[in-house]
């Protein structure tokens, strides 16, 4: 059991990020005992009435109605982010369990978008009326064992991911460095051409390179839960609705230097050492995916990786910082954007994938869908 100090910290690092108040908003939804024709309980449709209110694309949404005049629009009830909290306050949560925690660490990651606004149910979890109610959900999480591990550094066992229907198998790169090198002289292209040719008014319907990562043709990985699936096969930002993958386990070096993004301050940290200047491909996409105008950078993946073997982002990090705008200094901001929680990214030459792949398949159990471990998924 985590100490009281200690789980009071972390209860405010989760609800400090988007993707942290989004993963308690799903964790207490999925606390709520469905009524019995299995239609949503009050809390559930409060928020997502409170939530098509707030918004920003509910008038360019298509609502189709079933029976009765085509042309009606259906009414949905306002319902204000007062009346959502005062709901939540008055439901009984659920136990912090590794399935539950994991659904709605993956409803956290399908939901970033960094290339446009917040929707509906992040602009509610960050009213200061639904902070002060989640603030409940995360105290009930941070105490959990079941939670202990997203603070952790790298783990050692680790896991590659391959979608069936979308990545075929490359071989990696004898030196991941090289690819860096190759990826930063497109982004020196891409960025000269961005300040060339798009608009410095951040509110311009323009969009580019939205992501922060390096993971462009190197190895990534992630670990694994109990049950053997990798965390990357549960969470996986901008997922395309993938139904099976391989597993690979991955070789890596025992004395690797992993640069761990254990906060705000270490990604601040690492663009201020290595800046890479961003403004050009990122302003628009980060202006509206955070509200602020001004200069942006990323790291320069090239410099990291003479000084690191890898990086890794802790899942803690990820709900704390991910899709918010991180100041490097009085000028200029940073995203954590494309980012999977608990990704490690691997620069160190020698990297490889080794044993058999482990297939894992989506499938619908008890009205909510569970990847299962599956030995018929053909093999690459």
């Amino acid at each position: 059991m985590t100490d009281a100090s200690t789980a009071a910290q972390r209860a405010e690092a989760l609800l400090r990020g988007p993707r942290g108040r989004r993963m308690l908003l799903d964790f207490a939804r999925a606390s709520e005992v469905p009524a019995a024709d299995g239609r949503l309980g009050g809390f559930g449709l409060a928020v997502n009435h409170a939530a098509h209110h707030l918004d920003p694309d509910r008038g360019s949404s298509t609502l189709i109605a079933i029976g009765g005049d085509p042309s009606a629009v259906p009414d949905v009830p306002y319902v204000s982010p007062r009346e959502v909290a005062d709901a939540l306050a008055a439901l009984d949560l659920a136990a912090p369990t590794l399935p539950r925690l994991r659904q709605s660490l993956q409803a956290a990651a399908d939901a970033a978008r960094y290339w446009q606004e917040p929707d509906g149910d992040d602009v509610l979890a960050a009213t200061p009326e639904m902070r002060d109610s989640l603030a409940r959900v995360a105290a009930h999480i941070a105490q959990a064992p079941e939670s202990a591990w997203w603070w952790s550094p790298i783990a050692a066992d680790q896991w590659a991911v391959e979608w069936v229907d979308d990545m075929p198998r490359e071989p990696l790169q004898d030196d991941p460095r090289e690819r860096l090198r190759e990826r930063r002289e497109q982004e020196l292209e891409e960025e000269a051409q961005a300040q060339r040719e798009r608009p410095s008014d951040p509110t311009a319907r323009w969009s580019g390179n939205w992501w922060s990562t390096p993971n462009w043709g190197i190895p990534t990985s992630t670990r694994a839960y109990a049950d053997g699936a990798p965390v990357s096969v549960w969470a996986w930002e901008d997922a395309m609705g993938w139904e099976a993958a391989h597993a690979y386990r991955v070789q890596t070096p025992a004395d690797a230097r992993v640069f761990e993004i254990e906060s705000t301050d270490a990604w601040a940290e690492l663009c201020a050492r290595f800046p890479f200047e961003a403004t050009g491909q990122k302003r628009h996409d980060w202006f509206r995916a955070t509200g602020r105008d001004g200069a942006w950078v990323v790291p320069d993946w090239v410099r990291v990786a003479e000084h690191y073997d890898a990086v890794h982002l802790p899942v803690a990090t990820y709900l704390a910082a991910a899709g918010t705008a991180i100041a490097i200094d009085a000028t200029r901001a940073s995203v954590i954007a494309g980012w999977h929680p608990d990704e490690t990214c691997w620069f160190a030459p020698g990297v490889r994938r080794v044993g058999d792949p482990v297939g894992w398949v989506l499938r619908e159990r008890e009205q909510e869908y569970v990847w299962e471990q599956d030995a018929s998924v053909e093999r690459p």
